[in-house]
């Protein structure tokens, strides 16, 4: 997911040191819907936190983990645990987001995340449970 990009100009006027710019992570034309309202938001999962119950989002989102672990699932992949550092996103749409829990059961995690949804619409549409029973066989197999 890395892609090549310019992230420093030379300046020869500067007087300090270039900043230190790393690609975290890249995505090639995500399915960004039309009229889109984009938001940044700040999350902290208290120790231990479930997260949110499955979920979707109307458009993709981005998201940049600063402290802690998050135990991530989306439709379709294997469960992870993402750590500070590190970067994940999901498509949004039609696929459900089965986990955003705090990892770690004696500290918090905090992430930011950069949604892109359709204006108008909530940032996270609840799963049923009848929904989510028709679509097991799409849910990867759990450790």
């Amino acid at each position: 997911m890395q892609a090549e990009h310019v992230h420093h100009l030379d300046n020869p006027n500067a007087t300090t040191p270039p900043p230190a710019i790393d690609l975290v992570a890249s995505v090639p034309a995500p399915p960004v819907p039309d009229d889109a309202e984009v938001m940044t938001i700040l999350v902290t999962l208290p120790p231990g936190s479930e997260g949110n119950p499955p979920h979707r989002h109307t458009g993709p989102a981005f998201g940049y983990l600063i402290k802690g672990e998050m135990l991530f699932e989306l439709e379709g992949e294997p469960e992870r645990v993402i750590k500070a550092g590190e970067a994940f996103w999901e498509p949004g749409g039609d696929v459900i987001h089965y986990q955003d829990a705090n990892n770690l059961s004696d500290e918090e995690t905090t992430f930011v995340v950069t949604m892109f949804g359709v204006r108008g619409q909530p940032m996270l549409i609840p799963v049923s449970e009848e929904e989510l029973e028709a679509r097991r066989d799409r849910r990867a197999p759990r450790p």
